[in-house]
């Protein structure tokens, strides 16, 4: 194993942990970037996957005392993402991976560049439990078909009138639970090959230290610079995606 390919690993491992830390979702986007150019598509999924999920656990233990304040709310989105996610997979059998993401991609450049040019976040007043369980369906829905489980739950959550430790308490759970689904099926089809866990070995501290890193500056934010966070980490997220598929 050559020292490029070990620095690789840790620098995708690293960022995306942090970005993990910091905001609950976003691994992929960033790990993937690196990480594709160095392993077949398969293999980079899975241990993105496996490693969203042990930063994300890390993650809901650090900030295990604020995850009360989301749990009356977390069924709403994550029991009907759980029913999203299989018809998902049949959706990726008839549109493209690709074309999904393109469309998300859009989607999340548009929803940011609407909040940025009125220069103030929307706030919704009354809670909408009905939206909930649509965004957490659909969220399920394109977790199955292109890994993106995350973006259309952090758009709806950010603009509730929720606290950052609210807003977390149902986003962190939410892809846990979805993308710790997602490495159950991966182990089942057998990506998790004796290579691919060397691997993961070798991702696994960096990925724990800098996403505890992401979550000492978390609890630094205030609720509204939490907000624009996530809003410009889809604006981001947003041209990452659509340069890695027309690129």
């Amino acid at each position: 194993m050559s020292l490029e390919l070990i620095l690789l690993l840790l620098a995708g491992a690293a960022a995306g942990g942090f970005i993990n830390g910091l905001a609950g979702f976003g691994t992929a986007l960033l790990s993937l970037g690196i990480w594709l150019q160095i392993m077949p598509p398969w293999q980079a999924v899975a241990i993105v996957a496996a490693m969203s999920v042990v930063s994300g656990l890390q993650s809901l233990w650090l900030i295990r005392r604020d995850l009360g304040c989301g749990i009356d709310r977390l069924h709403r989105f994550l029991l009907p993402a759980i029913l999203g996610i299989p018809i998902g997979t049949a959706v990726l059998g008839v549109v493209s991976a690709a074309a999904l993401k393109l469309v998300i991609a859009s989607f999340m450049l548009l929803y940011g560049a609407f909040i940025i040019l009125r220069r103030s976040l929307p706030q919704l007043d009354q809670p909408m439990p009905a939206i909930d369980v649509l965004v957490g369906f659909l969220g399920g829905v394109l977790g199955g078909a292109a890994s993106l489980s995350g973006p259309l739950p952090t758009m709806w959550c950010s603009v509730q009138p929720w606290t950052k430790g609210e807003t977390s308490a149902v986003l962190r759970p939410y892809n846990v639970g979805i993308l710790g689904i997602a490495v159950v099926v991966f182990a089942w089809q057998g990506y998790y090959s004796h290579d691919t866990l060397v691997l993961m070995a070798i991702t696994l501290p960096a990925t724990l230290i800098s996403s505890q890193i992401g979550i000492a500056v978390f609890r630094r934010l205030t609720d509204r610079q939490f907000r624009w966070l996530l809003v410009w980490l889809l604006v981001a997220a947003g041209v990452l995606l659509a340069l890695r598929e027309l690129v």
